[in-house]
């Protein structure tokens, strides 16, 4: 059987190399990558911007001070989505949502909206709260919160001297496999979760 000389046996192994490397970028450039799919969580001042959070941008709340947030949620996972936003109270000590383990906060719940959202769909959520009335018990302060013209009286949740309150917004959405609402959603085999806090003050002293 003839030798195939040096050359030629270095150049067809050269050829086939190269139509491997070029069969490969000509796939991975025509093949569209996975799109994210992710939800847009956010709280925005009175002026619907990233500012005036606070009247006088001062987060010592006296009773009746009227406070207006506007939430917003961006569907970006490629579908319709049903979502559900929970406000919750919280102090300094209690447990915030764990972003590790998937969790909620166990705090209770404000009030909550929902929602049916279509793929890049952006809903806003007017917020406007104020303190009605301040129970105070061994100097742990109890809140009564007037919500979008809801009142509540949180009887669970108490901060020392009435410092370091926070309103917990957490997002949620409908498992469609379970047809049940979960913290966070579900994208490619995996759970993500968004929350968001604002830090405030309670005082009698206007």
């Amino acid at each position: 059987m003839p030798k195939i000389p040096e050359e030629r046996r270095r150049f067809f192994t050269i050829f086939i190399v190269s139509i491997l490397i070029y069969s490969t970028i000509a796939y991975v450039s025509t093949t569209p990558r996975p799109k994210e799919q992710f939800f847009q969580l956010y709280v925005l001042g009175e002026t619907k911007m990233a500012e005036r959070y606070y009247p006088n941008d001062n987060p010592n709340i006296s009773l009746n001070t009227s406070v207006q947030w506007h939430l917003g949620v961006t569907n970006f996972m490629g579908s319709i989505e049903h979502v559900t936003v929970k406000a919750k109270l919280g102090n300094q000590t209690l447990k915030p949502p764990n972003e590790t383990s998937i969790t909620p906060a166990n705090l209770p719940t404000l009030i909550e909206f929902r929602r049916i959202l279509l793929d890049n769909e952006t809903w806003e959520i007017p917020f406007t709260w104020k303190i009605v009335n301040i129970d105070m018990k061994s100097e742990t302060a109890y809140l009564a919160i007037n919500i979008n013209n809801k009142t509540l009286t949180i009887q669970d949740v108490g901060a020392r001297d009435g410092h370091n309150f926070r309103i917990i917004f957490e997002l949620w959405t409908l498992d469609k496999e379970n047809n049940n609402y979960i913290f966070g959603w579900k994208t490619q085999g995996q759970r993500r979760a968004a929350w968001l806090q604002m830090w405030f003050n309670a005082t009698i002293i206007p």
